[in-house]
């Protein structure tokens, strides 16, 4: 996920258009949870493709982190709510960081943006974002994109995905795997887009990753070393799961602080 260059293309968006709207309530109710886990497969691989069974129950908390940004988040589809927050470190290329708090709950999902620094801070539209969360219509959003978090995919750190198409594996210890990924065998990453996989060209047939379960078997931690490729540096890409089963609801987000979302937003997001 290159949060980096998505940045960079919500502001040149917003240079073209005005102001947000006006607003929206909505509700709220209470939290669920609880879980089993199988035994650990003896086998490395099959013991990583068993990792991720728990996380299609869709009832756990997470966290995300690369070279150009941060996050965290829960799922809990006991009462079809879930969230992320997303934040983009400032760097002197685009003089502005950001930060994004996505809000689902149901057929609802309400997304909150900010953006900070010199260059943000001279775009009117981005000021009036502030403490805001813009309500979406679902029917505008175009292909998902970085609007398309939402309850029918559990898993935003795509790491299922990703050991789907491990080409070597071995155990390093008691829980802790390693290997390669031949990502260029998977579609719709959002870890490693099209773009970076295309760059990598043979590199991506063999893309290092480590990995860690719990005593339970199920995935705790998931970590890919992305090579350089174009004009990208190498990084690596971590994503890590925990409370299965104890994750709580997801709150609405106050009434006070809703408005529905502008031209401008569907604008950044579906282009």
């Amino acid at each position: 996920m290159n949060l980096r260059s998505w940045t960079a293309g919500l502001l040149a968006a917003a240079l073209f258009v005005p102001t947000l709207t006006a607003c929206k309530t909505d509700t709220d109710s209470s939290a669920d949870g609880g879980s089993a886990a199988p035994a650990v497969p003896a086998d490395p691989k099959q013991a990583l493709l068993a990792s991720t069974k728990e996380l299609q129950k869709g009832n756990f908390t997470f966290t995300m982190a690369g070279a150009d940004f941060t996050g965290d988040g829960k799922m809990h589809l006991p009462t079809k709510s879930a969230e992320i927050k997303m934040a983009s470190p400032e760097a002197a290329a685009d003089d502005m960081s950001m930060n994004l708090h996505m809000v689902v709950k149901d057929t609802d999902k309400w997304v909150k943006l900010e953006f900070s620094g010199a260059m943000a801070d001279s775009v009117p539209a981005f000021k009036e974002m502030k403490g805001k969360y813009q309500h979406l219509d679902r029917n505008r959003i175009k292909g998902g994109g970085e609007l398309g978090f939402d309850l029918s995919d559990v898993d935003p750190g795509d790491s299922d995905a990703m050991i789907k198409t491990i080409s070597e594996i071995r155990k390093t210890g008691e829980g802790s795997y390693e290997g390669t990924l031949d990502v260029s065998k998977a579609t719709g990453l959002d870890a490693i887009d099209a773009p970076t996989v295309k760059a990598l060209g043979a590199k991506a047939a063999a893309v290092p990753f480590t990995a860690k379960l719990d005593p339970q078997g199920r995935l705790t931690e998931f970590a890919v070393q992305v090579p350089a490729a174009g004009d990208q540096p190498a990084q690596t890409v971590k994503v890590t799961y925990a409370d299965y089963g104890t994750a709580t609801e997801v709150q609405a987000p106050p009434a006070a602080q809703v408005v529905e979302a502008s031209e401008q937003t569907y604008r950044m997001f579906n282009n």
